[in-house]
């Protein structure tokens, strides 16, 4: 109980205003981040038939390392995807973890995605986002 304390005791009030800047702004940021992938992604993406090669007609190193960086941003949108579910932590926790399951490569992806894009309230909101920007709603098979 001591640290509690402590920590009550060292809040300031710039130290508030710091920690309500970063959550503004990695709210805002993850919001963007979203609403522009779920609108650019093609409407068959998550049908089991959708098939795309990544960066075709770029060179192996070029595309191995783009691979690479992809991957590696996945992770850690999965992991900002799961502090964002923690209760008492607001922004947009299950549609982060889809952003970063979208960007990785790995086997059985597929139905994680499948799982969260079938939550009614989910496949609602990005085919409402996808009707503002003209595009056709999201194909499930």
């Amino acid at each position: 109980m001591d640290w509690l304390s402590d920590f009550w005791q060292s809040l300031t009030w710039s130290k508030i205003a710091l920690g309500a800047g970063l959550f503004l702004f990695s709210l805002a940021a993850s919001t963007l981040a979203i609403g522009v992938v779920m609108v650019k992604i093609p409407a068959n993406y998550f049908s089991p038939h959708y098939t795309q090669d990544f960066m075709p007609g770029k060179p192996f190193l070029v595309r191995w390392g783009a691979m690479i960086l992809k991957n590696a941003v996945g992770v850690l949108l999965i992991l900002l995807g799961l502090a964002l579910s923690l209760p008492g932590v607001p922004g947009q926790g299950i549609l982060t973890i889809l952003l970063g399951l979208i960007m990785i490569d790995i086997p059985g992806k597929r139905p994680l995605e499948a799982g969260i894009i079938k939550r009614p309230a989910v496949l609602s909101a990005i085919n409402k986002l996808r009707a503002r920007y003209d595009k056709p709603p999201l194909i499930l098979d």
